[in-house]
C-alpha cells in the first residue's frame, strides 16, 4: 500500500497573544516520524513536504508507520486518553476530537451561550451596537478564564439569541408544512438531531400549545442526542413541560429504527461540526488518495495518504461523479493528461491536489434519512462560508478560547477535545446530493402500518404516468402506496435553498425583533447561513 508522508503545519496564534499554555497543545509541524525519514533521504530532498512528495508512488511504507495500529472513533470511544501510536481516517479524528465521550471538545469543554432563560427585548434597543454590547454583557456573565490552559469554550447560535421568536420561525414552518399535507389523518411527527440546550424544541412546543393546541395534542417530538450531559438537561428542561418529547441518547449514524409515519427532521446548527474527509488527487493520473493522521509513540501528529480504500470516501466519490460536480482541479488540467503531465515534470510542482475536505459523515446522514425516514421532510440550516478557515477546499475553522480571546489555528492536527473544529456546507451541491440520495433503492421503504394516507390501488409509478409522460422537474417520484393531498399520484416536492434573511422574511414575527431605529438583527446577523427545505 502505497503512503504519501505530508508534515504537519503549524498553527499560527494571534502574534499579540502569548500563550505558551495552547502552543504546547497544537502539534509540531516536525513529528519524529518525518525526522526519522528525512535521515534516511537525500539532504537535498525539497522540504515542504505539503505540496511536494519525492518518489510518492514506489510502493515503500515506512516502518514506523507500519506498526501504527489502525482505529476508528468507535474504536476509541472506550479511551480515557487522546490515543497514541495510531492511524486513523481524517474523519475519525475529527469525530475522535470532538465527540468521544472522556475527552471530546463537546462531551468536556463545550458551553453553549443561554442567556438565563430570558429573552431580549428587542423594542428597546436603539441600534444593532447596543444589542451587541448587550450580548456582550450577557457573555460576561459567564465570568473571565483565570486558570492557565484553554478557557470556557463558550459559542452560541440564532436560537439561543433570538428566543422565542428564531423557533417560532421554524415551528411555523413546520406547522404550515403539516396542516396542507396531513392533517387531521397524520400526529405532527418531529426529529431533531443535535438539540443543545433543548431551547429550539421548547420554542416550537410552547408555539404550538399557545397557537395550534388541536395540532399539539397529536405532536410527537423526537431528540437524538449524542452528549450524555445535554441528554440529561433536554429532560430535565423539556420532558415536564411537555411529555410529548423524548430523548434518545444515541448518535444519529447509529440509528437504526425505521419511522414509518410522515414526518419532519430538523437539523439546525448541526452539520458543521459533522467530521469531513480528507481527499487529494494525483496530479498526473487524477486518481484519488484519502488522507489519514498518524499519532507517533510520542504524541507527534502526522498526515498520510493512501489509494481510496474506504467505502463512505468511494461512495462520496461515485455520488459527486455522477452528479457532475468537479473534484477542486483546474478545468484545463482535468481535460489534458498532456498538461497535467508537462505540468508535473516542472521543478518542485506539486504532484498532488490542493487539499478537500468532503462532507462524507453529511452523506451518511442523507444516507440514514433515506433509510430509516423514508416519509420525512428535511429542514437543514448551518454556514455556507466562514473566516479564518485553515488552508484548503471546503477546509474548516479551528479554533479554541484562551483568557476570553478566541484563537484560530491554520491546522487540524490539534489536541483531541481542546478545539472546535467545523465546516462550511455548499448548500447547492447538498440539495443535489440529497435529491440524488433518495431516489436510491430503499430499504424497509413502507411498514405495514395503514394510515388513510395509504392506497392499496397498484403502484403509483405506474399512475403517474396514465395522463402524461410528463414528470415536473421539481418533483420527485411517487413513492409508492403513499398519496399527496390531493390524492393523485405527484411526488413530493424537491428541497430549495434559501439565504437566513428570506426565509426569516417568510415565517417570522419580524415586528418582534426590530429595534428603534428600524434594524432588525434576526434578518441582518447570520448573512453567511441559510437553510434547505
Amino acid at each position: 500500500m502505497t503512503l504519501l508522508g505530508v508534515s504537519a503545519a503549524r498553527c499560527l496564534l494571534n502574534p499579540h497573544l502569548r500563550c505558551s499554555t495552547v502552543q504546547r497543545l497544537i502539534s509540531s509541524s516536525s513529528s519524529a516520524w518525518s525526522k526519522s525519514t528525512h535521515k534516511r533521504k537525500n539532504l537535498a530532498e525539497p522540504k515542504d513536504k505539503w505540496n511536494y512528495n519525492a518518489s510518492p508512488f514506489n510502493g515503500d511504507v515506512d516502518n514506523d508507520l507500519q506498526v501504527l495500529r489502525h482505529v476508528d472513533a468507535n474504536m476509541l470511544e472506550k479511551e480515557s486518553t487522546p490515543p497514541h501510536g495510531v492511524r486513523m481516517l481524517v474523519r475519525d479524528f475529527i469525530e475522535d476530537s470532538l465527540y468521544n465521550p472522556n475527552y471530546g471538545y463537546f462531551p468536556k469543554q463545550a458551553t453553549i451561550f443561554n442567556a438565563q432563560d430570558t429573552t431580549f427585548d428587542f423594542s428597546r434597543f436603539r441600534d444593532s451596537p447596543e444589542f451587541q454590547e448587550e450580548v456582550a454583557a450577557k457573555y460576561a456573565a459567564y465570568g473571565t478564564d483565570k486558570y492557565d490552559g484553554p478557557g470556557r469554550q463558550l459559542w452560541h447560535t440564532p436560537t439561543e439569541l433570538f428566543k422565542p421568536w428564531y423557533g417560532r420561525a421554524i415551528g411555523r414552518c413546520l406547522v404550515s408544512e403539516y396542516l396542507l399535507k396531513y392533517f387531521p389523518y397524520e400526529d405532527f411527527v418531529i426529529y431533531e438531531i443535535g438539540a443543545g440546550n433543548g431551547t429550539l424544541a421548547m420554542d416550537i412546543l410552547n408555539m404550538l400549545q399557545e397557537d395550534y393546541p388541536s395540532v399539539y395534542e397529536r405532536t410527537r417530538y423526537n431528540i437524538i442526542e449524542i452528549s450524555e450531559s445535554l441528554v440529561k438537561l433536554q429532560k430535565k428542561k423539556l420532558q415536564v413541560a411537555h411529555p410529548c418529547v423524548t430523548v434518545n441518547h444515541k448518535s444519529v449514524f447509529h440509528w437504526d429504527v425505521t419511522e414509518p409515519s410522515p414526518c419532519f427532521f430538523v437539523a439546525m446548527e448541526v452539520v458543521d461540526n459533522f467530521a469531513h474527509d480528507l481527499v487529494r488527487y494525483d496530479m498526473t493520473t487524477l486518481k484519488p488518495y484519502q488522507g489519514l493522521v498518524t499519532i507517533s509513540e510520542q504524541g507527534d501528529f502526522d498526515t498520510v495518504y493512501t489509494p481510496v480504500t474506504d467505502p463512505l470516501i468511494a461512495s462520496f466519490l461515485e455520488v459527486r461523479r455522477r452528479l457532475q460536480h468537479p473534484p477542486p482541479i483546474n478545468k484545463l488540467f482535468l481535460g489534458s493528461e498532456t498538461l497535467r503531465k508537462f505540468y508535473a515534470s516542472m521543478p518542485f510542482a506539486p504532484n498532488l491536489s490542493p487539499a478537500e475536505y468532503v462532507p462524507t459523515r453529511l452523506l451518511s446522514l442523507l444516507q440514514t434519512l433515506r433509510n430509516y425516514f423514508p416519509r420525512h421532510r428535511l429542514l437543514l440550516s448551518d454556514f455556507s462560508s466562514l473566516p479564518d478557515t485553515i488552508p484548503g477546499v471546503n477546509s474548516p475553522v479551528v479554533q479554541t478560547r484562551f483568557q476570553n480571546v478566541t484563537v484560530p489555528c491554520t491546522t487540524l492536527l490539534v489536541k483531541q477535545g481542546y478545539f472546535d473544529i467545523f465546516f462550511p456546507t455548499n448548500f447547492e451541491r447538498l440539495r443535489d446530493m440529497y435529491e440524488f440520495t433518495l431516489i436510491q433503492p430503499r430499504k424497509d421503504l413502507i411498514s405495514g402500518r395503514i394510515t388513510p394516507m395509504m392506497s392499496n390501488a397498484s403502484s403509483f409509478i405506474l399512475g403517474s404516468q396514465f395522463f402524461s409522460s410528463y414528470q415536473p422537474s421539481n418533483r420527485r417520484s411517487p413513492v409508492d402506496g403513499i398519496a399527496s393531498a390531493s390524492g393523485l399520484p405527484v411526488g413530493e416536492r424537491k428541497s430549495s435553498v434559501f439565504d437566513h434573511a428570506h426565509f426569516l422574511e417568510t415565517y417570522g414575527e419580524l415586528e418582534k425583533t426590530r429595534l428603534r431605529n428600524g434594524e432588525n438583527p434576526m434578518l441582518d446577523f447570520y448573512k453567511n447561513v441559510k437553510f434547505l427545505f
